[in-house]
């Protein structure tokens, strides 16, 4: 699956994007970023507040209990704040 990474999540990881082979366990959004979340400090500061985090999958909006299915990108924005 490629992984898609957004402003401030992007800035933390240190990728715009990488490729990775999901888990059989990981079934939903929120499995697959615990996940990632184990890869690496970065990460793991990037993404340790979920609930505050949004999600794409195919480049549609998803919360983080939407089930993976056959998708083929998982996007990850930052909240977004402002006016």
């Amino acid at each position: 699956m490629k992984l898609v990474y957004f402003a401030s999540v992007r800035e933390a990881i240190g990728l715009s994007s990488e490729e990775c082979d999901v888990p059989q366990d990981a079934r939903s959004v929120g499995d697959l970023v615990a996940w990632i979340s184990a890869g690496s400090q970065e990460h793991a500061r990037a993404l340790h507040d979920h609930s505050r985090l949004r999600f794409a999958l195919d480049q549609e909006m998803v919360a983080s209990d939407a089930l993976l299915g056959a998708a083929q990108e998982l996007a990850i924005f930052p909240p977004v704040t402002g006016g």
